[in-house]
């Protein structure tokens, strides 16, 4: 049977959408690689920004907002399959609060709570048999030395805060490279060895889901412009 209708043509993105979405993703790589890599120095903390409105122009500072913001909404998706709706929400808000104004990413305090805890539903009340606790698994004399009790680990904020703390001690320790940090933020030998290939993957996990984010909202973008 004869068809008179002409074959329907792939839908391509308008050239605008194409080099808005690989910019993002370049930016996405840069960001992630500075943060991995760049020397550490207190100088260059970042300072905390108002997101009560993004920014119109897309400079580097607000480039760093709204990467942090994608991050946030990748890290809710993580946790949701370890935990609650409710407290995925609230462990991914605390992993962007408390990096805002360091030289960290979300990323990268979600990494050691799902590698620490993502086995146990990254409950509060976890206890190593060594005695570390909380979701990030601070030892009661790494607690101390950041100023905070063995309890205090059992209050997220304070948990998050005391790791960030320890992951600035670890980052000094490994000279500016972070992933050699997040090692140390183990320990060192085999164990610090399995630890960092379990980051890594978690790591490819997420930012699989933030080019997948990327994706659907391109795509809705140019479906809005085509209606």
């Amino acid at each position: 049977m004869g068809n008179d209708a002409a074959p329907a043509k792939p839908i391509q993105l308008p050239y605008s959408i194409i080099m808005r979405k690989k910019l993002i993703y370049l930016m996405s790589l840069l960001l992630l690689t500075a943060c991995e890599n760049a020397p550490f120095k207190l100088a260059e903390i970042q300072s905390t920004t108002s997101l009560v409105t993004e920014p119109s122009i897309l400079d580097s500072s607000s480039v760093s907002i709204i990467q942090r913001k994608k991050q946030q909404s990748v890290i809710e998706s993580a946790f949701l399959r370890r935990t609650s709706p409710e407290r995925a929400r609230q462990l991914a808000e605390i992993c962007f609060d408390k990096t805002s104004g360091t030289v960290f990413m979300p990323f990268d305090l979600a990494e050691i709570a799902l590698v620490e805890t993502g086995g146990h539903r990254l409950s509060s009340k976890a206890v190593s048999t060594k005695g570390a606790r909380g979701v990030w698994q601070l030892m009661p004399a790494r607690a101390r030395s950041h100023g905070y009790s063995a309890n205090d680990m059992l209050d997220d904020n304070k948990c998050a805060e005391a790791a960030v703390r320890e992951l600035y001690t670890k980052l000094d320790m490994a000279q500016g490279n972070l992933e050699r940090a997040k090692k140390y933020y183990c320990g060192q030998g085999p164990q610090a060895n399995a630890y960092m290939k379990k980051i890594r993957a978690i790591r490819q996990e997420m930012m699989a889901e933030l080019h997948l984010q990327s994706d659907k909202l391109a795509l809705a973008d140019t479906e809005s412009r085509t209606r």
